[in-house]
């Protein structure tokens, strides 16, 4: 334990806790692998940030651990017309400062998430299809899309409701995310309040005392970035954390053999890939190739892939806590295409040959891109990766920095090659193929995540017809289209998905959830 409140808790108590014993504090410590970039809920799409948010927030529906969709801030819903969607809003709710919760706050919500300036990610992503949000009375919000949209009830998960009264101001978006960032604005519908951030250091939650549903667990968490597994996995075992993200890889077996913690893990469902640029000529970490960018050419990036051996990288580097990837959809997601489920053979022969035949027989140099600490054993895939590259006569370097430094030059555009990953919470396709492959397009929220800016008319057509096909089977054949359209083009690089584990100490449990958020209100402890 972290002897907080309980600064009285001897070492004999912390032993028959970790044991099992009941719970003796109200507070729950978190050892977080990457910590927030933004506490302003719809600047960045990302998994840090986006925990955080529905710790505070409440979006109108939400999904359970499995990935199904259920009703939240609206209690139901329903379709006016085929591009009409009505919800009914949860009487009785308040926001932390105790005001109620009307349809003018959701219309606030919604019409705030285009305007919020300079977005890595721009959550456009989930609102793209929507051309507008009403309110027909005070309890009641119409959502009308530019298409029919079979995916709204999974997309608006991500857009939590603000409260307008606390979120506006000056500026087109009200609140700044600068303003945001400093604990302003923030006053939302959900279990916890927030209490302080500073960044590299703790995030502390407080229990909402104005809360609607079931009172969580805890008084107060502290969310505590810690980017080394091992340094995590230390201070679960010592005490001084009551939860982790992401065991140490080479340490599963042995964490869930000791009988002081507790292990949980989830489907695999996060896409670990490498992004290729594909738009310069001239691109930034090339060389050896005459101001020329060989990574616009497919049978250079058909030999990129097949020099990867994947298989050898769950083994090896993910101590097998993955599965190897030929698409950036698991086999069990809808829109998968079946061609390319199982991960490519490398076939290192076949890669000089291509390389050759596009006339890059003596090869290149290039640097791959490639964060520290923020997915599981990243910079070693991305190190192993490179030394299957220079194989092949691509020498490869590898430029591994902390995260906030590797978003800023992934987003500046600075790589011409990165690893990068995804978590799909729609376990449907096409919302990443969207992100991360539909032609980029800031505007219509597409392409939001594409950083190797890869561009297919064929795809971005197929996609579109997708999200507007309401039939299942009709969607589902598009979606295998454009999916195998990709991998066949090597637009992207996927590697392998990431089996995501939680620790906690012996008497806590976490029903461990496929998109991968760490949300301490569904924390609780064993009976």
């Amino acid at each position: 334990m972290r002897l907080t409140r309980h600064r009285l808790l001897t070492a004999t108590a912390f032993a028959a806790l970790t044991l099992g014993g009941p719970a003796l504090a109200d507070d729950l410590t978190i050892g977080l692998k990457s910590e927030p970039s933004s506490l302003d809920p719809q600047f960045h799409v990302l998994s840090p940030n986006m925990q955080v948010a529905l710790s505070i927030f409440e979006a109108l529906t939400t999904q359970d651990p499995t990935g199904a969709v259920k009703p939240l801030l609206a209690e139901s819903w329903a379709l006016a017309s085929p591009t009409e969607w009505d919800f009914k809003l949860r009487p009785g709710v308040t926001f932390s400062d105790g005001s109620p919760l009307t349809a003018a706050d959701v219309v606030f919500t919604f019409d705030r998430v285009a305007k919020v300036p300079n977005s890595p990610t721009a959550f456009t992503l989930f609102t793209r299809k929507i051309a507008s949000v009403t309110a027909l009375d005070d309890a009641t919000v119409r959502i009308t899309t530019t298409v029919p949209y079979p995916l709204l009830l999974v997309d608006i998960v991500n857009i939590p409701i603000l409260s307008k009264t606390a979120a506006s101001g000056p500026a087109p978006e009200g609140r700044t995310t600068t303003e945001m960032n400093r604990g302003e604005g923030l006053i939302g519908t959900g279990p916890f309040t927030f209490v302080s951030w500073q960044k590299g250091a703790d995030l502390v939650l407080a229990r909402n005392e104005h809360y609607w549903g079931t009172a969580p667990a805890w008084d107060r968490v502290v969310m505590r970035p810690m980017t080394n597994p091992a340094a995590r996995a230390a201070a679960l075992l010592a005490g001084d954390i009551d939860m982790m993200e992401d065991l140490p890889t080479a340490s599963i077996a042995d964490f869930r053999a000791n009988k002081a913690v507790n292990v949980v893990s989830a489907p695999p469902a996060r896409s670990i890939y490498i992004a290729l640029d594909q738009e310069r000529d001239d691109s930034p970490g090339i060389g050896g190739a005459g101001g020329k960018n060989p990574l616009k050419d497919k049978r250079v990036r058909e030999a990129l892939s097949l020099a990867i051996d994947r298989a050898a990288i769950v083994e090896r580097i993910m101590g097998g806590a993955a599965v190897a990837a030929g698409s950036l959809g698991t086999g069990t997601m809808f829109g998968t295409s079946p061609a390319h489920v199982d991960a490519p053979r490398p076939d290192t022969e076949r890669a000089r040959a291509l390389l050759a035949e596009a006339g890059w027989g003596n090869g290149f140099t290039i640097t791959l891109g490639s964060p520290s600490g923020r997915y599981v054993n990243d910079a070693r895939v991305s190190q192993t990766v490179a030394a299957m590259w220079s194989r092949i006569s691509v020498t490869t370097a590898v430029d591994a920095v902390a995260p906030p430094v590797y978003f800023k030059n992934r987003d500046a555009l600075d790589y011409s090659a990165y690893l990068g990953s995804w978590g799909n919470n729609t376990a449907e396709i096409g919302t990443t193929l969207t992100a991360q492959l539909m032609t980029y397009d800031k505007a219509k929220g597409q392409g939001t995540a594409n950083g190797g800016r890869y561009s297919n008319p064929e795809l971005d057509r197929l996609l579109d017809e997708a999200s507007g096909t309401m039939d299942d089977a009709a969607r589902k054949a598009l979606l295998e289209q454009a999916d195998a359209l990709a991998m066949e083009d090597y637009a992207i690089l996927p590697l392998h998905f990431e089996v995501p584990s939680w620790a906690l100490r012996s008497g806590l449990t976490y029903a461990a959830r496929a998109d991968q958020f760490t949300l301490p209100q569904f924390v609780t402890t064993e009976n």
